[in-house]
């Protein structure tokens, strides 16, 4: 987590591997290697895989897959429906799921097969996935027809029509497959995600309104009951957040969007009766661009945007009311045929409109965010630097809490409610970039507290219409963090125990060899209060950084990475190697790490420069000397800091960790953390993960962004295009990491 010259001292030491078949010799075997990885994938899934190969295996053998199977003359035979269960032919729900028309049903049914039937089958195994795909299509298909049997004798045009329809195909079965693995999925994705496909279901029934779309709601329905009814999947409930009140109404919004298009431009024939579309273009247009308009602002939980929202749900709801109590006028008038008919105009799209009012009222507390993004701020966040340290002299904090006290953070004092459940003051220092509070570092408070400093961030910050995370977190506040949150390691912080420190042994060969030098070329370590040494000194220091800035290409990053201005802080310690001539060969700068009661018990490296042309080792004579230093003065630990995007080898790894990790690859030619990293392995220290902590995935791209805006405030587009363009993973030319 540190700016340094030394980024690349060691680099040539310690080549990077190739990746496997990035060698000339690997690339001619990947094609097979790939179809192999195919194959050992499509041995997972047995069913999933033969249900397929069947289904095109029927499809070419009939000649289906280029003329539609309803158009055979066996097609009645096979196909399940009220009129073949009349005639005595129950064998039809074996038969039926391997035949589908139209052709085009191939196309359309294979995401909801594979994603299905192969998804439920990778994690319930292949048994338990044929019981479910066997029960989703027996119950669609049975409970259609009991339904149509019930309903048909009323005289309903659109039941009659449904009861002598037959229909072929397995997406009934691949529906409940789906509405079971849906289920298994974590917080909040699983409402999400039951929520998107409960509203498929009930799309399908009314706009659609074929037989096969009953059948897929009927499977829907009974797979969403059973899978939140069961003992296995069942999770416990409780209120929506701030956050899911803003989401549900905001995809509330979006499905009345979608009905819109459906209503003005599509022709469908649904229980509703007939609908022709009348409207143009230009007025689908309108209706969705006012809908995505008002859409963002709920999503954001603007106040304005509820407002509105609630002035249009009660005028659609009120249409529906009208609408109702003029049927019987209409009726008289021969305006309309039939009920039917003036519900199928006004009914769908306002109930709608009447559920998202009640849901709107129920989350009003949750759209309290004001317009204008300057008055965004965190309630109460008016705690001025000066008060933040002094919490945190008081309380005590991680090795990089210091760091709060650096412009332009901001400060959300924690724990001052005696009703929040904290034991003492504290505070979370943030900065907010593109929509996102950026926590940085552990919460400054009290042991035991972080649970609740944690979550009184988070709801201040959503409160404020802004992403929460918290960036650099220890493992302590990564356990403690909100339920349902995620927690990735983002650094490997590098820490050495000073008691007993001494550079002795084999293991410190590489360190001694640069002191035992330092010492024959006459260099001296000194360690000071920089805004106490004379106008000579500061100058060097800032030639010093400012020649390392300009050789970088882009801005010194800040956030977590200080610069000489914060190094000029009286309370940080900076480590000076100089000559007998009074020049400056090398800089590092120590943050004070307290421990509660105002004792600092140790300090962590920050900045880190070396002058072109000095002496060689200066960096490790630096640290070395340093943490020397600090032990003779009793402290406890210096922290080396953790480069970013370094992680833990043996940690497990899931899929944004291997972001992460191509992401590092990536940008390991511009700031060298991996060298960097490898760098402070010759000090000998123990590993403590950093975290970054979010919500949950869908805010990543945000909080990427924020970050980028974090460490590089003043950097353009253009000076990254460029930097990226000009990097090169062989080039070692260029200096520095970054923490």
């Amino acid at each position: 987590m540190t700016e340094s010259a030394a980024a690349r001292i060691d680099a040539s030491a310690h080549p990077a591997s190739d990746p496997p078949g990035n060698s000339p010799s690997g690339s001619a075997g990947s094609g097979p290697r790939r179809a192999g990885v195919w194959a050992r994938r499509a041995l997972r899934v047995p069913f999933t895989t033969l249900l397929v190969i069947v289904i095109l295996t029927v499809a070419i053998a009939t000649g289906s897959l280029l003329s539609p199977a309803a158009d055979m003359p066996w097609f009645e035979r096979i196909a399940t429906g009220l009129p073949a269960f009349a005639e005595g032919r129950w064998f039809t729900v074996a038969t039926s799921p391997f035949v589908l028309t139209p052709p085009v049903a191939l196309l359309l049914i294979a995401p909801v097969l594979i994603g299905g039937v192969g998804w439920a089958e990778w994690r319930f195994g292949t048994l338990r996935t044929v019981g479910l795909f066997a029960a989703g299509h027996l119950v669609g298909v049975f409970g259609a027809a009991g339904v149509l049997l019930l309903v048909a004798p009323s005289g309903w045009p659109w039941a009659v029509r449904l009861s002598e329809a037959l229909d072929v195909g397995p997406s009934a079965g691949a529906f409940a497959c789906l509405a079971f693995v849906l289920a298994t999925l974590p917080s909040p994705w699983r409402l999400r995600a039951r929520f998107a496909l409960g509203v498929w279901a009930g799309i399908e029934v009314l706009y659609m309104g074929q037989l096969a779309n009953l059948e897929h709601a009927i499977a829907i329905t009974a797979g969403l009951i059973a899978s939140g009814w069961l003992p296995a999947f069942r999770h416990p409930a409780g209120r929506p957040s701030t956050r899911e009140w803003r989401v549900l109404s905001f995809a509330g919004l979006l499905i009345i969007g979608l009905v819109q298009v459906i209503d003005l431009a599509i022709p469908y024939d649904g229980p509703l009766g007939q609908h022709f579309p009348v409207a143009n273009a230009l007025d689908v247009a309108l209706d969705v661009i006012f809908i995505a308009l008002i859409a963002n602002g709920i999503r954001l939980g603007l106040r304005w945007a509820w407002i509105i929202t609630i002035a249009v749900a009660i005028f659609n709801a009120l249409g529906v009311a009208l609408g109702i109590a003029l049927i019987p006028l209409l009726l008289d008038e021969g305006i309309i045929a039939s009920p039917i008919e003036a519900l199928s105009l006004v009914l769908p799209e306002g109930l709608l409109w009447l559920v998202l009012l009640v849901v709107l009222i129920a989350a009003r507390g949750a759209f309290r965010v004001p317009l204008r993004t300057r008055r965004r701020a965190l309630a109460g966040a008016g705690l001025s630097r000066d008060a933040a340290l002094e919490r945190l002299r008081t309380v005590g904090g991680g090795t990089i809490s210091w760091m709060i006290g650096w412009a332009p953070n901001r400060y959300l004092p924690v724990g001052d409610d005696p009703d929040s459940g904290a034991g003492s003051s504290g505070v979370v220092g943030y900065q907010a970039h593109a929509g996102v509070a950026i926590g940085l570092g552990d919460p400054v408070v009290a042991q035991g507290d972080q649970s609740v400093a944690l979550a009184e961030f988070a709801r201040a910050s959503e409160q404020a219409g802004l992403i929460p995370c918290v960036f650099s977190a220890g493992r302590e506040a990564a356990e403690a963090r909100p339920a349902g949150w995620r927690a990735v390691i983002v650094a490997e912080d590098t820490i050495v125990d000073l008691p007993g420190l001494e550079l002795t042994g084999k293991r410190w060969q590489p360190v001694r060899t640069s002191v035992n030098r330092a010492a024959r070329e006459g260099i001296e370590f000194r360690m000071c209060q920089l805004a106490d040494e004379s106008f000579g000194v500061r100058a060097q220091v800032r030639a010093i950084s400012e020649q390392w800035t300009g050789d970088k290409g882009l801005p010194e990053m800040r956030f977590t990475l200080g610069t000489v201005d914060e190094a000029m802080d009286p309370e940080t310690r900076v480590g000076l190697a100089v000559d007998v001539d009074g020049n400056l060969h090398g800089i590092t700068s120590w943050l004070p790490v307290y421990g509660g009661g105002g004792e600092i018990h140790g300090w962590t490296l920050d900045l880190m420069r070396r002058r072109d042309g000095g002496f060689g080792p200066v960096m490790e004579f630096l640290i070395a000397s340093s943490a020397l230093h600090f032990a003779e003065a009793g402290y406890r630990f210096v922290s080396l800091s953790g480069a970013p995007l370094v992680r833990p080898e043996d940690a497990e790894a899931g899929p944004v960790d291997r972001v992460l990790a191509g992401l590092g690859a990536l940008i390991e030619p511009l700031y060298g953390f991996r060298s960097l990293h490898r760098f402070k392995q010759k000090f000998n220290p123990r590993a403590e993960p950093l975290h970054l902590l979010f919500r949950d995935e869908g805010d990543l791209p945000r909080i990427a962004v924020a970050l980028t805006r974090a460490y590089l405030p003043d950097a353009s587009l253009r000076d990254l295009v460029a930097s990226a363009s000009a990097a090169s993973p062989a080039s070692p030319a260029s200096e520095g990491a970054g923490k």
